[in-house]
């Protein structure tokens, strides 16, 4: 008598404790899929679908002149994307670092912009990674590439200010990363 009853006691318990278990496994991927779903960011041309996994999407924002070294540049704040080839052929594309001029205009910022010479982008692609200052880009481009059909590629481009700079207060620097498709086909917001 009493081994039936430990019997089905077991079996209860075995089953509550699978249904929790359940439950905590499905809310908490639902919790998040929700929150990475609210990071990215989508833009899209006629050849290429962009994704930034970052809620600032393609802005990019330095608030004040802080000289560190190349190595601590490149492990600060990332601006992470996936650039996708939608096409059955393959494509072009460039990926540039721009001044934001409407933001800089709506700030009235103008006179407050760190210098280009002491701003340091790099652009990290698998594990290549390059450093440039924003004064060494030929036309603000960071990369010039090829996708395959129905490929992907994903980027992490950094930015800081380089250790021979000025500490400055009121300084700061607004841009936007660009993708662009062939024939000067710009990657913007859906």
């Amino acid at each position: 008598m009493y081994k039936n009853y430990y019997k089905k006691q077991i079996i209860k318990n075995i089953i509550i404790s699978a249904l929790i278990l359940l439950f905590t496994v499905l809310a908490t991927n639902k919790i998040y899929y929700k929150f990475k779903e609210e990071r990215n960011v989508d833009y899209n041309s006629n050849s290429l679908d962009v994704i930034f996994h970052e809620k600032t999407g393609d802005k990019v924002t330095l608030t004040k002149i802080t000289p560190v070294t190349d190595s601590v540049g490149l492990s600060s704040n990332s601006y992470k994307f996936t650039i996708k080839n939608n096409l059955t052929t393959d494509t072009n594309y460039t990926i540039k670092l721009v001044d934001d001029i409407e933001t800089i205009q709506n700030d009235y910022c103008q006179e407050n912009q760190i210098p280009k010479e002491v701003i340091k982008v790099s652009i990290k692609e698998g594990k290549e990674n390059k450093i440039y200052t924003l004064t060494e880009l030929e036309d603000f481009t960071l990369k010039k590439d090829n996708i395959k059909a129905l490929d992907e590629k994903e980027y992490i481009i950094r930015v800081w200010t380089s250790n021979e700079a000025q500490a400055k207060d009121d300084t700061h620097y607004h841009g936007i990363i660009q993708i662009i498709g062939e024939n000067t086909d710009l990657a913007k917001a859906k």
